[in-house]
């Protein structure tokens, strides 16, 4: 199990404020939903972006955006395994604190989208992943519709319990990779337990996608959005 620090203790100490510039997004209709996924390094967002695109590529007309660093990684990632053709994933490279791109300075993210949205007359979803970044990481609500939180079981089972943005506001919480519980020491009921007192009515998804590679549930979740959109 990590100790604290690698746990993002910069929680409660992050250099950047944690207020968002930017506006709530309307829900325009005929416009695409748009719904970030944001977590840790190695929480697994690029996986379940790929799972979500296999589970809902033949039913839904959807596109992504990736948010690296100095890479183009996550999206090589995603073409590489052929979940999407080329002409629907835009990789944006940050140069910065992924956070920053998300949630301050939302520029780059907006113009990918809407280059998505031109050339893909009819789109209905954009997943926008981000960069890695700690706990206190959160969308811009100028950006996206709805946000998904991954974090994974492999930090140990006091992540929920020391809260952040990410915990706690996001629409929907992924705790994922749980078939590694046993291998690193985390109790799943502890995690359950600390999410719903962290989130109170907000949702929480344990997934394990060597055992579901469809992310059945959290597609479930993206198509009632999409329906609720739709109305």
């Amino acid at each position: 199990m990590l100790p604290d620090h690698d746990l993002a203790d910069a929680d409660h100490e992050h250099p950047h404020p944690h207020t968002d510039p930017a506006g709530t997004l309307p829900r325009t209709p005929g416009r695409a939903l748009r719904i970030g996924i944001g977590g840790p390094v190695g929480s697994g967002k690029t996986a379940l972006v790929a799972a979500l695109c296999r589970a809902l590529g033949s039913e839904v007309d959807l596109a992504v955006v990736t948010n690296d660093i100095y890479t183009t990684e996550d999206a090589d990632f995603l073409l590489r395994n052929g979940v999407l053709p080329e002409q629907r994933v835009r990789a944006v490279e940050t140069g910065c604190c992924p956070h920053t791109a998300i949630r301050d300075d939302i520029s780059a993210n907006l113009e990918a989208l809407e280059d998505l949205e031109e050339s893909l007359p009819g789109v209905e979803l954009l997943l926008v992943e981000s960069g890695g970044d700690n706990l206190t990481a959160t969308f811009s609500r100028g950006l996206v519709h709805h946000q998904i939180y991954v974090i994974d079981v492999a930090g140990g089972d006091k992540v929920p319990r020391k809260g952040g943005p990410g915990v706690t506001r996001a629409d929907l919480l992924v705790i994922n990779k749980t078939d590694l519980a046993d291998r690193v020491g985390a109790d799943l009921s502890v995690m359950d337990r600390d999410a719903r007192a962290q989130r109170g009515e907000l949702p929480t998804i344990f997934l394990s996608l060597t055992e579901d590679p469809t992310a059945a549930p959290v597609a479930a979740w993206v198509r009632a959005c999409l329906a609720s959109s739709r109305e």
